[in-house]
């Protein structure tokens, strides 16, 4: 490189206005990416601030903005600090947001029996994983299941202030009513106790700063997805399914729902996509296979991708460790990691964008 003398701020600043954040679309100096430029003769050093610690483009923008700085005439050597900053969701003016709660992240199906709350617990602890503070709220009322496939379970305290604290477990904060019941006890409440419920997890609960709250929905779209929706603002709603066609028919159906309240969708997981033989690695598709693909494409939203149908996934929740918790460097953990990085990237933009209104699902 050829030497340079007197290199400054203006100059490191230029060279990475750039660099561009594809999914955002703008460079990294005007989105306040660029923080604490410091020059030492030909040694240059910055903090790149990320929007999300799951950020899926983090190799990929450290190395152009260590490229472009590297180019400046003069410079001999560039250190990238990377850390992240979650900003705060947009909220409706309407809806009182959840305090120290930046994003609010639905977990939704259409129908039972797709493994909405092992998306929704793993989506969580691979958010926590990355760095991120995360919540899980279990709301769903009927069946709660988190309890067991977080390893825990003990009774509620409250604050002075009679609100709820949260129990935490794997670096998660958790709220179930699971945690007020007995394994074996039903709750027999009819809808308006059951959107009182809803209400007060809500808004009763001391849940501190979060980056992400992920709340996991019952099946179906009835009181508690409407409660949800009128009480706070969602910053946006992962829909979860599975590929054959009665699952994909009540999928649509959330992802009008949710259309319909204005709730940006994130996009859609084709739960146990296929079974792939430990033995001998033969693909087999139980369910049939593509449909969240083409329902994704139909309705105009992301298609976030598959997660594999595999006894491990079901036998680390059944134990209370998560398959993210017990074997984060295998394939299946792999899928919920790919999954957390795309919902977070989806939510930077959406919480930089000017207009968070969605653009209506048009069928194809």
């Amino acid at each position: 490189m050829k030497e340079k003398a007197g290199i400054n701020e203006t100059d490191v600043t230029n060279a990475l206005r750039k660099v561009m954040d594809p999914e955002l679309g703008k460079d990294l100096v005007t989105l306040n990416m660029i923080r604490d430029i410091r020059i030492d003769g030909g040694a240059v050093a910055f903090k790149l601030v990320l929007t999300t610690h799951a950020c899926p483009l983090k190799k990929e923008l450290e190395n152009s903005a260590r490229e472009a700085a590297a180019s400046i005439p003069g410079v001999t050597a560039v250190t990238v600090e990377t850390t992240a900053e979650v900003p705060k969701s947009r909220s409706l003016p309407r809806k009182e947001p959840i305090p120290g709660v930046k994003n609010t992240i639905a977990v939704a199906s259409g129908k039972g029996g797709v493994g909405k709350s092992t998306v929704a617990v793993n989506l969580a602890l691979a958010l926590a994983k990355k760095g991120s503070k995360v919540g899980l709220l279990d709301t769903d009322i009927y069946g709660p299941s988190i309890p067991i496939m977080m390893g825990i379970h003990r009774d509620l305290e409250a604050t002075e202030d009679k609100k709820l604290v949260p129990l935490e477990n794997y670096g998660v904060k958790l709220i179930s009513v699971g945690f007020m019941l007995d394994e074996e006890t039903p709750l027999i409440w009819r809808g308006p106790l059951v959107m009182q419920l809803v209400q007060q997890f809500l808004k009763g609960v001391e849940w501190g700063e979060l980056d992400y709250l992920v709340i996991d929905l019952p099946p179906g779209t009835g009181d508690a997805q409407l409660t949800l929706v009128q009480t706070i603002p969602l910053t946006g709603a992962v829909i979860v399914t599975t590929p054959q066609d009665v699952a994909l028919i009540d999928a649509r159906r959330a992802i009008k729902m949710f259309n319909e309240v204005h709730v940006p969708i994130i996009g859609i997981v084709e739960n146990m996509s296929a079974f792939v033989c430990p033995h001998c690695g033969t693909v087999t598709e139980i369910f049939s296979g593509g449909g969240g693909e083409k329902t994704s494409r139909r309705y105009g939203v992301p298609f976030l991708g598959t997660i594999p149908i595999v006894p491990e996934i079901r036998e680390c929740g059944d134990s209370g460790r998560p398959i993210v918790e017990a074997s984060p460097d295998g394939a299946e953990a792999q899928a919920f990691f790919t999954l957390a990085g795309k919902v977070a990237g989806t939510i930077s933009v959406l919480d930089m964008a000017e207009d968070k209104t969605p653009s209506a699902g048009a069928e194809g």
